[in-house]
Formats: C-alpha cells, sequence, structure tokens
C-alpha cells in the first residue's frame, strides 16, 4: 500500500494531539513553561535547517519574494477564517488558538527532508520505514503542542497526509524525470527557506515577535524553482 507510510504519519499526528488535549487541565504555569520551551526547540531547529542552504541568495529572495506573495494572497488572513469557522464548529477555542496551532504544527512536521525522503521511498521501494519512524516523531510533538495549541495541532495531520501522499503517489514519476542532484539541490534549499520559517514559528511561541508566519509560505514553492532554475544554469 503506497499510502500506508503518509497514513500512519496523519494518525500518529492526530493521536498525539488528542492526547495532549486531555493534558488541557494543567496549570497555567506550567503550559507556559512548557510553550517557552517548545519556542526554543522550535528557534534552535530553525537555525539548524537554515544554516543548510547551499546559497545564501537562494534563501533570502525566497523569503522575501514568499512573503509578497502571502501577502497578496493574504494567506494569514484565510487560515484565520478557517480557524474561526473550525471554532464554529467545535467551540471552546479561538480563531487565533485554532489557527495558530494549525501553522505552527503543520510547518513543523511538512518542511524538512524527512517527509520527502520517507514518500518517495514509499512510492519507489515501498518502504516505510522513514515515515513510520517520522510518525512517531511527529505524535510526540503533536502532543506537546496540542497541551497548549489545542486542536489546530490535531488539523495539520490533514495537509500532512495529503502531502507525503501525494509525493508517494508520484514517486516513480518523480523519480524518472528529476535528477538525484537536482532534487538533493531542492530539498536543502527547500529545508533551508523552510527552517527561517521555523525559527519564526519559535520566536512566536516565545511571545518575542507576532510574525505572519503563514505569509511565508510560498517561500517553499520560490525556492524549489530557484534551486532548479540555478542546476540548469
Amino acid at each position: 500500500m503506497i499510502l500506508f507510510g503518509a497514513l500512519v504519519n496523519g494518525i500518529g499526528i492526530l493521536v498525539g494531539a488528542l492526547l495532549g488535549m486531555r493534558l488541557h487541565k494543567i496549570p497555567e504555569r506550567a503550559k507556559d513553561t512548557l510553550m517557552k520551551g517548545m519556542g526554543l526547540c522550535v528557534s534552535v531547529l530553525g537555525v539548524q535547517m537554515a544554516f543548510e542552504t547551499q546559497n545564501s541568495l537562494v534563501m533570502i529572495l525566497s523569503i522575501c519574494i514568499g512573503a509578497a506573495l502571502g501577502e497578496f494572497w493574504q494567506l494569514e488572513e484565510k487560515l484565520n477564517q478557517l480557524g474561526h469557522w473550525v471554532e464554529r464548529k467545535i467551540g471552546g477555542r479561538s480563531e487565533s488558538s485554532v489557527s495558530q496551532g494549525f501553522v505552527t504544527a503543520t510547518l513543523i512536521f511538512v518542511i524538512g527532508a524527512m517527509g520527502i525522503i520517507g514518500a518517495l521511498d514509499s512510492g519507489i521501494r515501498g518502504n516505510h520505514e522513514v515515515l513510520l519512524t517520522k510518525a512517531v516523531m511527529d505524535g510526540f510533538v503533536a502532543l506537546l503542542l496540542s497541551t497548549t495549541l489545542g486542536f489546530g495541532v490535531a488539523l495539520s495531520a490533514i495537509p500532512v497526509f495529503l502531502y507525503e501522499g501525494a509525493i508517494a503517489l508520484f514517486a516513480t514519476q518523480i523519480d524518472r524525470l528529476v535528477p538525484d542532484a537536482l532534487m538533493t539541490a531542492m530539498i536543502t534549499e527547500i529545508t533551508s527557506a523552510g527552517g527561517i520559517m521555523i525559527l519564526a514559528i519559535g520566536l512566536n511561541l516565545l511571545g518575542l515577535t507576532k510574525i505572519r508566519v503563514a505569509n511565508l509560505v510560498p517561500g517553499i514553492l520560490v525556492a524549489a524553482l530557484l534551486a532548479t532554475g540555478l542546476f540548469f544554469l
């Protein structure tokens, strides 16, 4: 089953988030400390990912162009509207909490080499080991995040499954059309640009900034396109 790894990854996130939501009664002081701890860890992870770039100009252009596109498309506002709709359906959480949990968790779980490589392994060789390992890791992170960010974290299971599932389904075609060297370059620059976004999430979790991270997301596509263009120059 090609989609097995992606499915288990999505379920792992969902289960972890639901378990974490059961811990919502922990003291506010403990929640604040946990949030700050997560913010520190996420910030360090983002910095490590950002330093993977092989071309700093690609990283800078990816973020700048991506931010311009995100602001033009008003992605953050649309996600807040989605959060408001979900809040009306489930009650008990503010739309900002739902959208923050959704954006934060989705970017953490999607960005990086592990999801791409694992999905390609699932589609090409039927080997789900990487995604199964990622499912365990993501489930634990989802549990921690959902204690403070709530139901939005659980919603991130949907885009993670769709993203990894799409790569797995088209893995054979991707492997045939995209040279290994280009794939490596694309993953490197996507990871680097994504690292900047994850750093922004960490700073938001620490309460130091209020960066509209969702409006930076188009930078991931820009990074892939710039890496491709440089490869063929």
